[in-house]
């Protein structure tokens, strides 16, 4: 069966599932209008296009979180999920510095939406993450039972520590690795101390961009290495950032990344970070 490691084919194994825990999609459609003034790519990256390329690649399922480019208004990801319930699950976004956005949030979860995403910069313009609005949106999520997903760089981390502490049941989720580079130890550090936290899960995503080597990014090896001792790989999970990734490495090679490389993880490892640990977080119908 060509694509899939000589190893498991030699052990008569099933591949393991493969469910994509973070793609972006957008079309340029006069029903769904951009934010204003976002600097959107002239090409499309339709629903349609990624269930071709999850069809050549063996993804079962992806978790589709909602772009930049729309910012608050998450209508064109809700129609993709009215299309396609099973095979996207979603995560919406909500203006953090709204009051409105713990109820914003409850009314696009009875949408379907699985979850929310919040972006602190490591700049002044992040500093509402330490705001007063981010417990009552943290209580809301945790009431509702979705992950509180964050894309953020290791600075803020330790500011997310006392939301953590009081919602105890909710399930965080940080962002590609919070960017952390191979040669940033420190930063690695304040990402490993969440680690004692059991609802906090990473996704060690964006190997493309952090490495300062060539595909398969070897260089990165250490750092996943600590990532797995500290969480576990019942708390890690894969993602493409698919079309964020395509001007680095095409859709194919980022999956065959994880599928057939990072030699370091055994057979049962790497079955729970491909498909396991995300269905864990977003539980799709299988």
């Amino acid at each position: 069966m060509a694509g899939w490691p000589a190893s498991a084919l030699r052990a008569k194994t099933a591949p393991p599932l493969l469910i994509d825990s973070h793609v972006h999609v957008w079309k340029h459609d006069p029903r769904f209008p951009f934010a204003a003034g976002r600097k959107v790519p002239d090409a499309d990256a339709t629903a349609e296009t990624l269930l071709a390329l999850m069809a050549t690649n063996r993804v079962a399922r992806t978790v589709l979180i909602q772009v930049i480019h729309y910012k608050w208004d998450n209508r064109y990801l809700a129609d993709v999920l009215t299309r396609y319930p099973k095979r996207f699950l979603g995560v919406c976004r909500v203006d953090p510095e709204d009051p409105a956005s713990p109820d914003t949030l409850a009314s696009l979860i009875e949408r379907g939406f699985h979850g929310v995403r919040l972006s602190p910069s490591a700049k002044p313009d992040g500093d509402w993450i330490g705001g007063p609005l981010m417990s009552p949106l943290w209580r809301r999520c945790a009431e509702l039972k979705v992950p509180m997903t964050l894309l953020t760089e290791a600075p803020r981390l330790p500011q997310i520590v006392p939301l953590i502490e009081a919602n105890p049941d909710l399930t965080v989720v940080i962002d590609h690795m919070a960017d952390i580079a191979p040669d940033r130890g420190d930063d690695l550090a304040r990402l490993v101390a969440l680690a004692r936290y059991p609802r906090v899960f990473v996704k060690i995503s964006h190997l493309w961009s952090l490495s300062r080597g060539p595909y398969p990014y070897d260089d990165m090896t250490r750092q996943l290495k600590r990532l797995i001792d500290a969480f576990g790989p019942k708390r890690l999970m894969w993602g493409t950032d698919w079309p964020v990734s395509a001007p680095f490495r095409d859709y194919a090679d980022i999956v065959a990344l994880y599928r057939d490389h990072l030699d370091f993880l055994s057979p049962d490892e790497r079955a729970q970070i491909l498909g396991r640990t995300v269905q864990e977080v977003w539980p799709f119908g299988l």
